[in-house]
């Protein structure tokens, strides 16, 4: 009887542990992986271009709507988010709600 309730207490315990590791990290979070190396600058330019200028200020893989997603913040300081395809052809373009400078999910309006 004691050998189970060691059991459950560790099992109990390592359980606990993983779950303020995952809270810590963010892992419970659908944490957004940013674009890097080299398909961050293919991703940015095409967005760019999409766009007419601009100034990237997020990038994400794996985005809902497309294989990247790049964030432009434009002159006026709206933004757009772009959505691109593995070859970083653009698939979407679409006004954010976001202000330039706002944290996803955030609006100060």
């Amino acid at each position: 009887m004691r050998r189970v309730a060691m059991i459950v207490a560790v099992g109990i315990t390592i359980a606990g542990v993983s779950a303020g590791v995952a809270l810590a990290t963010g892992g419970f979070d659908d944490a957004e992986k940013p674009i890097t190396g080299a398909a961050l600058t293919h991703a940015s330019a095409a967005a760019l271009a999409s766009t007419g200028g601009g100034r990237v200020t997020e990038t994400e893989v794996g985005d809902e709507d497309g294989y990247y997603e790049v964030e432009v913040t434009l002159a006026d300081g709206s933004q757009v988010d772009v959505h691109l395809d593995e070859s970083f052809t653009v698939i979407s373009t679409r006004a954010d709600a976001d202000k330039a400078g706002d944290r996803d999910g955030t609006n100060d309006s």
